[in-house]
């Protein structure tokens, strides 16, 4: 996996969970939907790398 979609990938879910908890503290939905979307967007990045890598050994 390249390293710089890697952390990419971490980055997104780590935003997003921060986002979703924060959203749901403050009963805010909105928010708490958007973090969960970024998850979502960093599991599927780090999903699409590790179906490359599988394919490149």
């Amino acid at each position: 996996m390249s390293g710089t979609e890697k952390s990419k990938a971490h980055a997104e879910q780590a935003k997003g969970k921060a986002k979703e908890t924060v959203g749901r503290a403050v009963g805010n939905e909105r928010m708490t939907a958007e973090g969960q979307t970024e998850q979502a967007k960093g599991d599927a990045r780090q999903a699409k790398e590790v179906i490359k890598d599988t394919f490149r050994h």
